[in-house]
C-alpha cells in the first residue's frame, strides 16, 4: 500500500500535528529529514591510522601485508601535521582493509596519533560543517598537507578520526570485505555517539543488542551492549562496557574479516606476529586478537558463512 502525505502549517504547527508527524515517522510512512548531502566516499577509501616508531616502520609493513596480501604505496618522507613535523608515510592497500602507517622522525604534535581512522570526504568544509551540526567538535580545523587537506573532529564519548580531501581525486578498488571500526565507548556515551554519527554519515543502525556476549571483549562470563552501524564510512562497531577490560581489549580499533582464520594466523604468526588472544567463538563469527611488530593490536575474524 502506498500513501501520499501532505502536512501544511499555515502559522506553527501545533501540538497534535506534531505527534501525527512522529507517528508517520515512526510508522516508516514518511523519512526523516537528511540534513546535507553526503560527503562519504567509500568504505575503501577509509584508513585506520598506524603510528610506530620509526625503526619498525619496515617489519610493521611486510607483516601486516604478509598477513592480509596487497601492497604498498612508495614510502615518503613528509609533513602530515599543520605544525613542524617529519614522518615517513605510506599506505598498506589489502584486500581487507587499509592502513595508513606513520613513523614519526620527530615529535609526534598533539592530538595526532590520538585519531582512529582517516576518512574521505568529497568536500572538506562541509564535512567539517556537517560534523558540527552533527554534535562533532573540531580539534584540528582544515590545514593543508602534500595531497590535500585534513582536519581531525572529536565525536562523543571521546573518538576522534580525522577527515582528508584529495586534491586529486583517488581510484582504489573495494574491498573484499569491509573492515569493522571498532570503539570502544562508556555506556554514557554510547546513544549520543550513535545520534551523532548517524546523522553526519547517513548510515543505518544494523543492530543492537544490548546482552552480547562477553567473550567478545575478554569477559566471558558477562555481557555487554554492541551496537553495529554501517555506512559509506564502512562499518562501526560500538562496545560499550564497564571499562573492566583485560588486556589487550580496548587496545584494538579495526577488526579484519578473512575467509580463513586459521590460515590467515599462520602467515602472521611465519611474519612475526603474536597471537595475544588465540581463536574463540561467538555467535556467527571466530575471532583472534594479534599484536603487529610496532605494537599495533587488531582482531580478526572470520563469519560462519566462510569458516573453515
Amino acid at each position: 500500500m502506498r500513501f501520499i502525505v501532505r502536512l501544511s502549517f499555515s502559522v506553527g504547527p501545533d501540538h497534535a500535528s506534531l505527534c501525527f508527524f512522529a507517528v508517520l515517522l515512526a510508522a516508516g510512512l514518511i523519512a526523516a529529514p537528511v540534513q546535507g548531502a553526503d560527503v562519504g566516499v567509500g568504505p575503501q577509501y577509509d584508513t585506520t591510522h598506524v603510528y610506530v616508531d620509526v625503526a619498525d616502520v619496515d617489519a610493521f609493513a611486510k607483516s601486516f601485508l604478509a598477513t592480509f596480501g596487497g601492497q604498498s604505496t612508495r614510502q615518503v618522507v613528509a609533513t602530515v601535521t599543520p605544525t613542524a613535523s617529519s614522518t615517513t608515510s605510506q599506505l598498506l592497500q589489502t584486500p581487507v582493509g587499509t592502513v595508513s602507517l606513520f613513523g614519526f622522525k620527530t615529535p609526534v604534535p598533539w592530538p595526532f596519533g590520538t585519531e582512529r581512522n582517516g576518512y574521505l570526504v568529497t568536500d572538506m568544509d562541509a564535512a567539517v560543517t556537517q560534523a558540527r551540526a552533527a554534535g562533532a567538535h573540531v580539534l584540528v580545523a582544515p590545514f593543508p598537507d602534500p595531497i590535500g587537506r585534513d582536519a581531525v573532529i572529536q565525536w562523543p564519548g571521546g573518538v576522534n578520526l580525522q577527515l582528508y580531501w584529495h586534491t586529486s581525486k583517488p581510484d582504489y578498488a573495494a574491498f573484499q570485505s569491509v573492515p569493522e571500526n571498532r570503539v570502544y565507548i562508556s555506556p554514557d556515551a554510547v546513544d549520543a555517539y550513535v545520534a551523532a554519527f548517524l546523522k553526519f554519515s547517513h548510515g543505518k543502525l544494523v543492530a543492537d543488542d544490548p546482552r552480547a556476549p562477553g567473550i567478545e571483549v575478554g569477559q566471558p562470563q558477562g555481557t555487554y551492549r554492541r551496537v553495529r552501524i554501517e555506512s559509506l564510512f564502512g562499518r562501526t562497531a560500538l562496545l560499550a562496557t564497564d571499562g573492566h577490560l583485560p588486556w589487550p581489549y580496548g587496545r584494538d580499533n579495526t577488526g579484519y574479516e578473512v575467509a580463513d582464520l586459521t590460515a590467515t594466523l599462520a602467515r602472521a604468526q611465519a611474519a612475526g606476529v603474536k597471537v595475544l588472544v588465540a581463536p574463540f567463538a561467538s555467535q556467527n563469527r571466530v575471532a583472534a586478537m594479534v599484536e603487529f611488530p610496532g605494537g599495533y593490536i587488531a582482531e580478526i575474524h572470520s563469519v560462519a558463512a566462510t569458516l573453515q
